[in-house]
């Protein structure tokens, strides 16, 4: 999985400014901040944008290209006593701690991954009143890697039914799926529809 990933990024220019994701800026702005982890952090946008607001981040990836750019991007922006970027392979194994808040933004890969025991784990990493989130592709855009027509979009409903939370710790506080326009990498735009889960730890 390491290997495709690196070739991914390394493909890529080094992004200077990278951006969080829309959901990610809706959903969790008004959040007092805490402890977070980004799982599959990738550019790192949402772990800057996070630590950026006080947040102490954690931010996973299985790409050292990525970890060692993130790195490189916390220290340029001031942010590296705030933000540790980690290199995590999460189908062996998930990064310790407790946190408030834990984000999984396009958690997709075309090798084996149990995500559904990846989001598990990160159900039972959240302190009491911590949230996950977990933002998936519900349409497939021009510039995505998978261009499957064949792919199937999991609702955020089946998402949620998939970690079978015991409803008496967890609490789903938003499951749809909203649409808007994105930008790719190449600056082209499309409409795209995105599955969002938010879950809370009541107990």
């Amino acid at each position: 999985m390491s290997e495709f990933w690196d070739d991914v990024y390394a493909a890529r220019p080094a992004a200077t400014d990278p951006r969080p994701n829309a959901r990610l800026t809706e959903l969790v702005a008004g959040l007092p901040p805490g402890d977070a982890l980004d799982l599959g952090c990738g550019e790192g946008g949402d772990a800057l944008w996070l630590a950026g607001r006080g947040w102490r981040v954690t931010a996973a990836d299985v790409s050292a290209v990525a970890v060692d750019r993130l790195a490189a991007l916390a220290r340029g922006h001031g942010l590296d006593d705030r933000l540790t970027p980690v290199r995590h392979d999460l189908g062996t194994s998930f990064p310790s701690g407790a946190f408030d808040l834990i984000c999984a933004h396009y958690l997709h890969t075309p090798d084996d991954l149990d995500r559904t025991a990846v989001l598990r784990s990160a159900a039972r990493a959240l302190r009491p009143g911590g949230r996950l989130l977990v933002v998936d592709h519900g349409s497939t855009a021009p510039w995505s890697w998978n261009q499957d027509p064949g792919i199937r979009h999991p609702s955020p409903q089946e998402v949620a039914a998939g970690l079978a939370l015991d409803a008496a710790t967890w609490t789903t506080e938003r499951a749809d799926a909203p649409r808007r326009l994105a930008t790719g990498p190449d600056g082209r735009t499309a409409e795209v529809t995105d599955h969002v889960l938010l879950v809370r730890r009541t107990g």
